[in-house]
């Protein structure tokens, strides 16, 4: 039995190495497929579908540079933060990564807040702007 087992490794891990990254692309080739087929149903042709993916027009979020560089800083302060914790305080495992989970919502606040501010600043510089008009 225990010889059986031994055999069997090799055989689970080729088809974890192999099998669950071809059925996550398959999934997403999928999911494209069936997202595509839908519009088409609905009446547009392949050309507008085409166009509908490559639309420049999308909006795109400017500060996503912002969000990550502030979450990654925060995380690494959290990390940091956290050791200094639990070498110094020797606090357990649960506080250290609840204090990671906090920075990284700490920065997302951060985030929110800078993003805010300049969006407001935007709208109020092309409301007056408009009446200057």
């Amino acid at each position: 039995m225990e010889r059986i087992v031994e055999n069997m490794i090799p055989i689970f891990g080729i088809i974890f190495t192999f099998g669950i990254p071809g059925l996550i692309i398959f999934w997403v080739i999928y999911t494209k497929h069936k997202e595509r087929m839908r519009l088409i149903e609905k009446g547009l042709t392949p050309e507008e579908v085409k166009q509908y993916f490559l639309d420049p027009e999308k909006p795109k979020n400017p500060y996503s540079g912002l969000k990550w560089g502030l979450i990654l800083a925060f995380l690494g302060a959290g990390i940091i933060v956290s050791n200094i914790l639990y070498d110094k305080m020797q606090l357990s495992d649960g506080y250290t990564g609840g204090f990671v989970i906090l920075s990284i919502g700490l920065g997302y606040l951060v985030y929110f807040i800078i993003v805010k501010s300049k969006t407001d600043n935007d709208r109020f510089k092309k409301q007056t702007e408009t009446k200057n008009s």
